[in-house]
């Protein structure tokens, strides 16, 4: 094989392609995938243990030391367990719905660096062949993640479908609104991104923070670079597409049961619960390769004992920001109480989606501003002053359109009074 791979912007697939190169990529799909299962099970044990400590009680202490082993007892018991299908199930559907929900974690995490010295490009060389430590940097990297975000919901949505009762279904229909209202702010998050970056490309987004930051102390960025709202819209909009606490109305066990999963036992159980873990660690990692420079960060020491060690420092710094961003998460979860669902479809279409709109307008206008040389503080300005007036006038439709909904129900409660009363007088 011979020629340039267009959806591959790796250097190792850039010429020929041999077994060499063959084998480098399938050693890389393995190790990416072995990383994630383990990081599952230690999610899992990490996730129940913080919560534990967070609401004054124990955790996993019995299985391994420090309840280490739990997931492992838990992943094993559920393997065992008695594997049912519903009667009224669509079953070749209901046994595929799990692998939907688990699969496009995996291939979203195929776009993230995990290291490699990004002060000097970024690659490195194995066997004589220079790579990229990630799976894959097609040109097109962050929208291979939303697509591979939004097909998530079919997992979920056929899962409930599939199985034949109401309630999973209910479960089910909530994840789909629940997606379509919280894909535009993720979106428009990412596009703010794209736009600082010119790139689609995760690597040259790492690269682009890479760079010399201000004041020789604050690095580059892009939470700092975009004004850091892309990035509380990020954040908000992620935590709502996986399902997590405070937006975890899809499995609210209260009103419906289970949720989605409610049919499910076993083996088919437990893929959801990986899928579930799975996709928090995915989405944690692409904030920090968005927002936080990903594995770019200063090389300490360059050389040991006559070996490069300079790609292994960007692996340390993409791990502590990663592990501060799961403790984030399971901060969340332990704080933050639920919505209720009329606040979580407010929030998403009222709140977060004009807000990332206008401010993805302002970076637009400032970066257009740049290239002309406009006037910088008269363009933030303008562009305030547009953002206040349309908060403004946002806000006032909201309120009228509350107040008519309350004038209307006081107006149909007043209607069913006269009417009790007429029928009282009647009889």
């Amino acid at each position: 094989m011979t020629g340039t791979l267009v959806l591959a912007a790796d250097p190792l697939l850039s010429g020929d392609v041999g077994l060499v190169e063959v084998l480098l990529t399938l050693g890389k799909v393995l190790l990416a995938f072995g990383f994630l299962l383990v990081s599952v099970m230690l999610m899992i044990w990490f996730e129940r243990k913080l919560l534990g400590g967070m609401h004054q009680r124990f955790g996993p202490t019995m299985a391994g030391p420090f309840g280490i082993l739990q997931t492992l007892a838990d992943g094993i018991k559920l393997f065992f367990k008695e594997d049912l299908v519903p009667d009224r199930s669509d079953r070749f559907v209901f046994k595929l719905a799990p692998y939907l929900s688990l699969i496009p974690a995996f291939l979203a995490f195929a776009i993230v660096p995990l290291g490699g010295d990004f002060n000097s490009g970024g690659s490195v060389e194995l066997f004589g062949r220079t790579t990229f430590l990630q799976v894959a940097d097609p040109p097109v990297g962050i929208l291979w993640f939303l697509a591979m975000s939004s097909l998530a919901v079919y997992g979920v949505m056929l899962a409930g479908w599939s199985s034949g009762s109401k309630y999973p279904l209910l479960g089910s229909v909530r994840a789909s609104a629940q997606m379509v209202s919280y894909e535009a702010a993720l979106g428009l998050a990412v596009a703010s991104v794209v736009l600082i970056a010119g790139s689609l490309s995760t690597h040259d987004m790492v690269l682009a923070q890479a760079a010399e930051g201000y004041f020789g102390v604050i690095p580059r960025w892009n939470v700092i670079v975009t004004g850091l709202v892309p990035f509380i819209v990020f954040v908000i909009a992620g935590t709502a597409e996986l399902n997590r606490p405070p937006f975890d109305l899809v499995e609210a066990e209260q009103e419906l049961v289970g949720g989605f999963h409610t049919e499910y036992s076993s083996i088919r159980f437990a893929l959801f619960f990986l899928a579930e873990f799975m996709n928090t660690i995915t989405m944690s990692a692409v904030i920090v390769t968005l927002f936080f420079g990903g594995p770019a960060g200063p090389v300490l020491i360059g050389e040991l004992a006559g070996f490069d060690i300079g790609w292994a420092w960007g692996l340390l710094w993409f791990f502590l920001k990663l592990f501060v961003m799961l403790f984030v998460f399971v901060w969340m979860r332990a704080t933050l109480p639920r919505f209720r669902y009329d606040q979580l479809m407010d929030l998403g279409w009222k709140a977060l989606t004009p807000v990332a709109l206008g401010w993805f307008l302002f970076l637009a206008a400032l970066e257009t501003g740049r290239q002309r040389d406009w006037n910088e503080a008269a363009i933030t300005v303008l562009s305030l002053l547009v953002i206040a007036a349309a908060t403004a006038l946002l806000v006032r439709a909201v309120r009228n359109g509350r107040r008519a909904a309350a004038d209307a129900a006081a107006a149909e409660q007043v209607e069913h009074a006269e009417h009790a009363e007429t029928v009282g007088e009647r009889s």
